[in-house]
Formats: structure tokens, sequence, C-alpha cells
């Protein structure tokens, strides 16, 4: 039986006897122990085998160092979405302050309005009573006249007279004369839409100073723009020019309609830019995806990639929805804000300068970048030549 060397003699020295362990087999001699050579080879062999599927050192380091920098990510996410979140509580505490002191001016506007009206009534009330009075007495004073002569006899005075006193007064008929005693539901109507749109309103300003914060800066893409469309050298703005320019026609140029990108894509977050748009007659705007086609003619919606909103013929404002949804806006815009929710599926438009909102694409599905999308529509004889210029976000407050 094989046994360890060094146990084994340390058991031997603390017994007068000295047996095997195992089988107990016992000997009148301490025996001369020898090596079990062909155990001892299996034995370093394991070992060796076992060192060899132990991991090196460094790479235990190198996984201690990256489960670190995890924690470090992890805390670092954790303090950004805190302040994301103290900014998100900051900004809700600032409109729903807005809309309490909203309420509570149209309150008292119209708290202020009905105790008019009310001070009006009771004023149109006491007149009406006072000319009641007035006409009681003179009419006892006639009554009183009347009794009188009905006892006289001096009948020449009472054919002169009788004339003025039968003769009809100017009074008011009292029986058609009612006194509201309710406001007018009208009144309460009128209130509360006033102070409907007044939350719309400040709603949506809201909404719009919070996409700001994910302005990004967008410049146009030359290697995408159709040969027509003249580029400015800060590659902010861009017109419909009467020449065809000599320009390679490589895969992600457009060579039939006059559109073009934006440089920098994006696959993920939240972005937002603004484009003026004022003095033009037509234009597109929006977003489109990296894998549209851009050769011949292009049906922009979402099936193909596109999620724009459009003018045509100066007043005629759609989403191209499939199929388009006609837009009926208040006012005329002059700058558009374009924000992308790409997580959420989200595509809104809004018109800055009035704080509303124009259009939004809800509930669509993205997997591939998403670029800045620009059409100046055509020149039409000089009638629609002003640019569209992606302007500088100034933040509304």
């Amino acid at each position: 039986h094989n046994f360890c060397k060094i146990c084994l003699n340390k058991c031997w020295d603390k017994s007068q006897t000295c047996s095997c362990p195992y089988c107990k087999e016992t000997f009148k001699q301490r025996p001369d122990l020898k090596i079990n050579t062909t155990l001892r080879e299996l034995v370093d062999h394991l070992t060796r085998l076992k060192k060899h599927k132990l991991m090196d050192p460094k790479d235990v380091q190198l996984m201690i160092q990256n489960r670190i920098k995890k924690i470090q990510d992890i805390k670092h996410s954790a303090e950004v979405r805190k302040r994301n979140t103290e900014k998100e509580k900051a900004v809700r505490v600032e409109l729903f302050t807005d809309l309490i002191r909203s309420i509570e001016r149209h309150q008292t506007e119209l708290l202020e309005m009905m105790e008019e009206q009310q001070k009006a009534a009771e004023k149109q009330e006491q007149e009406l009573i006072e000319e009641l009075e007035q006409e009681i007495t003179e009419l006892k004073m006639r009554n009183t006249e009347l009794e009188q002569l009905s006892h006289t006899e001096d009948h020449l005075h009472l054919l002169q007279i009788h004339s003025s006193l039968c003769s009809s007064r100017n009074t008011r008929n009292w029986p058609e004369i009612s006194m509201k005693t309710d406001e007018s539901l009208e009144t309460l109507r009128r209130a509360l839409t006033q102070l409907k749109d007044t939350i719309d309103e400040k709603l949506t300003l809201t909404e719009l100073k919070w996409m700001q914060q994910y302005a990004v800066d967008v410049t146009l893409d030359p290697d995408t723009a159709h040969p027509n469309l003249i580029l400015s050298d800060d590659g902010k703005q861009v017109r419909h020019g009467d020449i065809r320019q000599k320009l390679p026609d490589t895969p992600e140029r457009f060579d039939y309609c006059v559109n073009v990108l934006g440089k920098e894509g994006f696959s993920s977050g939240r972005f937002y830019f603004e484009v003026q748009v004022k003095g033009k007659t037509d234009w597109d705007l929006g977003v489109a995806r990296e894998s549209i086609n851009r050769k011949g003619e292009i049906t922009v919606n979402p099936s193909d990639g596109y999620w724009t909103v459009v003018l045509r013929n100066g007043d005629e404002y759609k989403a191209c929805e499939d199929p388009s949804v006609s837009l009926s806006l208040r006012v005329k815009p002059q700058r558009v804000g374009v924000f992308v929710d790409y997580d959420e599926g989200l595509v809104s438009f809004y018109d800055v300068e009035s704080s509303s909102h124009i259009y939004s694409f809800t509930a669509q599905s993205f997997t591939e970048k998403l670029y800045p999308f620009f059409s100046p529509y055509l020149n039409d004889g000089g009638e629609n030549s002003s640019p569209l210029i992606i302007t500088p976000v100034s933040y509304n407050k």
C-alpha cells in the first residue's frame, strides 16, 4: 500500500510497533520504505495539469481591474442619473409651480369678474326697484285723483282733465322683465378654455426646454447633397440652385430628389436640432435611416426610412405618414425644432418661436443610424430661394 512517506515515518516514530495503517499488517522489523515511482510520476503529471489549468495571475489581475472599472462606471452612471433626476425634478417643480400660479391667477380673475357682474346686477336691481317704487307712488297719486274726480259734479272740469289722466304713460312692461339668478355657464366655459390654453402652452414650452438640453451640432454632408443644392462653407445652410454641378455620383449622393443629410448619425439616446425655414414656400425636414434609397424618385414615409414634416405651396403642412396627415397650424413656423428619442422610437417637431407642438411620430422601431434630413425643395423661379439654415439652439426661458 502507498502512503505519504513523511506522514508514515511520523506515525511509526510515535508507535512501538510498525504496522500498515490500511491493512494493519504488523512487521517485526521496521520496513525499509521505497518510493513508488509510477505513482509519483502520476501525481507529478496531475499536479502539472492542474497548474496548467489554473489562470495566469496576470489574467486574474486584469479581471479584478475590469471589475473595479465596472464598479466605477456604475457609480458614475448613478451620479449622472441622480444629477439628471434632480434637473428633471427642478423642471417639473417649475412647471407645476407655473401651472398652480396660472390656475390661481385664472381663479382670481374669474372671481373678480363674477364679483363685478354681481355688483352690476345689484346696481341694476336697485335701479329697477327705485323705478318701480316711483311708478307705484305715481299710480297711487293718480288713483287718489281719480277717486276725487269720481265725486265731482263739475263735468266741464272732468272733461278737461280726462285726456291727461287717461293717457298711457311711458312705463315698462314689467312681466316681460326677468332677472338672472345664476351665473352663465358660458362664462365658466370661457374661463376654463383660457386656462386649458395656458396650461397647454406652458406644457409645450416645458417640453421644448427639456428637449433643448439634448441639442447637437448638425452640419450638412456635401457628399450626400443633390448636385443642384448649394451648401454654405460652414455647412449650415442649403438652397436650391438652377445649375447642376458636376459632382461624382457616389452611392451616398441623392441624384434625383433635392435632398441632403447631416454628417453625423445617431444610433442611441436623444438628440435635438433647430432649422430656420423663414421665407420659404416649400421644405422637408426630419430624420432618415442610413440605408435609405438615394437614387431616383423617393417616397418619404416611415416604411421607407423617413420621418419628416413638409410644407407645400406656402401653407400646406403635412406629416409624411402612410398616408400623409394634413396639419392645421395656428401660425406659420419660422424656426422648427426636431427632437429624436432613439430608444423610445419618437420623432417630434415643434414651432420654436410659438412654443407649439407640430407633430410626433410615436412607437417607431429604429435599428439603424438616423441622420438629420433636409430638403430646401425647388427654387421655383426665386419664389422659394431662401435657404434652410441650421441655427444654434438658444434655450427658452
